[in-house]
């Protein structure tokens, strides 16, 4: 299962609802017997990434959005939650 484009709006940040949205998206995710789940993020998206990491995910890769990116080093990374028997 692929989490794509999540996002809490300025005004209700720093109240932990992207985790709750995220945690949702897990159980979610594993009721219905997926074994993975994966997201991309920017590397200039650093709460995101925390979020993620603190969450489970590992950083699998990276890569570029396009040719203007790979010039500017703008870098997207992937994240992968695989669900394991303990969790």
């Amino acid at each position: 299962m692929e989490l794509k484009r999540m996002s809490v709006s300025r005004e209700h940040r720093g109240r932990g609802l992207a985790r709750a949205l995220c945690r949702e998206v897990l159980g979610f995710a594993r009721a219905r017997g997926c074994g993975t789940v994966v997201l991309t993020t920017s590397m200039v998206q650093v709460a995101a990434q925390r979020l993620y990491e603190g969450l489970g995910f590992r950083r699998v890769g990276t890569s570029y959005p396009s040719v203007l990116g790979t010039l500017l080093n703008f870098q997207l990374f992937h994240y992968r939650y695989d669900f394991g028997d303990g969790d």
